[in-house]
């Protein structure tokens, strides 16, 4: 019987457990792994799952990609890409672009390269093409206002044609050409016709500057003007023998081969 009762002891032996034979029942030490082990451990495997399976489909990382560039594109083809993309767009502001079509992207935020998950709003500034101003009414006005009436309209004074009758008053603008009323892009010139009554030995005086020597020469003999005293001055931000200044201001009325003096250009 004793030898009967000993093997059925080692028989409960062996079949206790690993964690019977290093964590006894009622010891501390399974207290502690109850209360503090077994919660830390599920704490962790559900950090893990969490950190690595959940949040990424939460948060979508993995699915960042760069920004392609839309600038210089229109608006409707930038569209195609944004909704191939999975990404929104809106127009944060539209702005007049001389040279640049109209409904052409000019700038977008966030910049081309930038890492962008799907569903980001991308905002674009899109061009208003060139922006056209009517031509103010310039007839009846003497040769310098209607040039500050140009200025404040954003043109620019072009070519002075004059006629000679005695039934117009002298010394203004006849008419413009274009015609007052007409729009036109901003920054264009604008020819004016003036009377000068009777004929006369007047002339006024073109604008020179930013033109090389001989092309100022030949347009003031156009004039029937002459070129006076040439200085020269030093200044390496333009080509040699360029017009810096003159003598007369743009627009002036001049007697006929008045001699007009110049500043140049030289690197030397």
């Amino acid at each position: 019987m004793d030898i009967q009762a000993s093997r059925l002891s080692n028989r409960g032996r062996k079949k206790s457990g690993f964690f019977s034979q290093y964590f006894p029942e009622g010891s501390l030490k399974r207290k502690l792994m109850s209360y503090i082990g077994f919660p830390l451990i599920i704490f962790l495997i559900l950090f893990l799952i969490v950190n690595s399976i959940v949040m990424p489909i939460i948060t979508r990382h993995g699915e960042e990609f760069h920004l392609p560039d839309f600038t210089t594109q229109r608006l409707i083809e930038a569209q195609m890409g944004i909704s191939d993309l999975n990404l929104a767009y809106e127009i944060s502001s539209e702005e007049y672009s001389p040279g640049v079509d109209k409904g052409v992207i000019l700038n977008q935020f966030p910049l081309a390269g930038t890492k962008v998950k799907e569903g980001r709003v991308v905002k674009f500034v899109v061009s208003l093409g060139q922006k056209n101003v009517p031509i103010p009414q310039l007839s009846g006005l003497s040769v310098r206002q209607a040039m500050l009436d140009l200025e404040t309209s954003g043109l620019e004074l072009g070519e002075i044609a004059w006629a000679f009758s005695d039934t117009l008053p002298e010394k203004v603008v006849v008419f413009s050409y274009p015609n007052a009323g007409v729009e036109i892009p901003l920054g264009t010139h604008v020819n004016l016709m003036v009377n000068r009554g009777r004929a006369s030995n007047f002339t006024f005086m073109p604008g020179l500057t930013g033109l090389t020597l001989s092309e100022a020469t030949a347009l003031l003999e156009e004039k029937s003007l002459k070129i006076g005293i040439v200085t020269k001055r030093t200044d390496e931000n333009y080509l040699p023998e360029t017009v810096l200044e003159q003598s007369e201001a743009e627009g002036n009325e001049l007697d006929v081969f008045t001699e007009i003096d110049l500043v140049i250009s030289t690197t030397e």
